[in-house]
């Protein structure tokens, strides 16, 4: 399909308008120039009518032809005679008598858009739609359900939009996909974007002996880095809850040995803690601060209990049997 698409050239974009919506090299700027000249021969002829030295016929001289352009810019009018001459006719789109009808975008064959001095077709090849902007390094995919805010989207963007009525001619694209349906795994870009993105890479290079490829080497790490310290960070808080977390519920857990007093300072310490940082949201350093505290504590607790128990047994018994003496 894409030896049937016709990249931009100069200011001949209603010359790429026709042959993409025709697909096929129907007509050429000396062709649509003639018909333009026709156009305007027709005009003159109308305003002589009123009389070849009326005020109104000499400016009408004096003006600028409204057919075309040095640029290779023709109007509405050249396109519509191009088109009759294949048996098509143009509709405005959001014409009241287009409305009226109530058609659904996606039953329609084609459009052609304009805004300002640019053209550009929208056309079904086979069973799906395709934007064929001679701006655009290539075909762009457009979806059933994505067509009519496309078009709406347009018109929100100043863009004239005509309907195409009647019978495209038979073309191989058409053909082709008619059969089998395409995929596009990534959108086309406009013509002279990559370009564009070079230069603007090669003005933000500081060192003069840095190339551009080194430039979008560091710019891409320095954003590699920048997301994986966020992550780290993250991670960081997430393993210091978790960890937090975890030391509450063993201290909660029921052991052989009794909970001292101390331990169950400990514990509803540790679980007011817990409360409150699930309440708010708290730093690493924080949460480092508050673990290390209980475990310090903990730590505390286990020295005495195993000095405790390490008594000799004489002093234990002495002590137990002294009631019975």
């Amino acid at each position: 399909m894409r030896e049937m698409y016709q990249c931009q050239e100069g200011s001949l974009c209603a010359q790429h308008c026709l042959n993409n919506l025709l697909q096929g090299e129907y007509f050429s700027p000396v062709e649509l120039s003639s018909i333009a000249h026709q156009l305007d021969e027709e005009e003159r002829m109308r305003m002589a009518e009123g009389g070849v030295q009326s005020e109104e016929y000499r400016t009408f001289l004096q003006q600028p032809s409204g057919n075309m352009d040095d640029s290779g810019f023709f109007s509405i009018q050249v396109i519509s005679n191009a088109l009759g001459v294949w048996g098509l006719e143009i509709v405005l789109f959001n014409s009241r008598e287009y409305q009226q009808l109530c058609i659904n975008p996606i039953n329609e064959k084609a459009f052609i858009c304009n805004y300002k001095e640019h053209w550009f077709t929208v056309r079904k090849l086979g069973q799906q739609w395709f934007n064929l902007n001679s701006l655009l390094t290539g075909p762009e995919l457009i979806s059933d359900t994505y067509l009519a805010l496309f078009l709406a989207q347009l018109q929100q963007e100043g863009y004239s939009i005509f309907v195409i009525r009647g019978n495209l001619p038979d073309c191989e694209a058409d053909q082709i996909l008619g059969i089998m349906r395409v995929e596009q795994q990534q959108r086309p870009k406009l013509i002279g974007e990559d370009e564009a993105n070079r230069m603007s890479v090669e003005q933000h290079v500081s060192d003069p002996g840095q190339s551009t490829d080194e430039v979008l080497l560091d710019e891409d790490e320095e954003e590699l880095r920048k997301a994986l310290a966020l992550s780290r960070q993250d991670m960081e808080v997430e393993d210091e809850e978790a960890d937090l977390r975890r030391a509450i519920q063993l201290s909660m857990q029921g052991s052989s040995k009794p909970i001292s007093s101390g331990e169950t300072n400990a514990v509803m310490v540790a679980s007011s803690e817990s409360e409150s940082s699930e309440k708010e949201t708290l730093t690493a350093d924080e949460l480092r601060r508050r673990r290390q505290a209980y475990f310090d504590r903990q730590s505390q607790q286990q020295t005495q209990s195993s000095t405790h128990d390490s008594k000799p047994a004489g002093e234990d018994s002495g002590t137990k049997a002294s009631p019975s003496q």
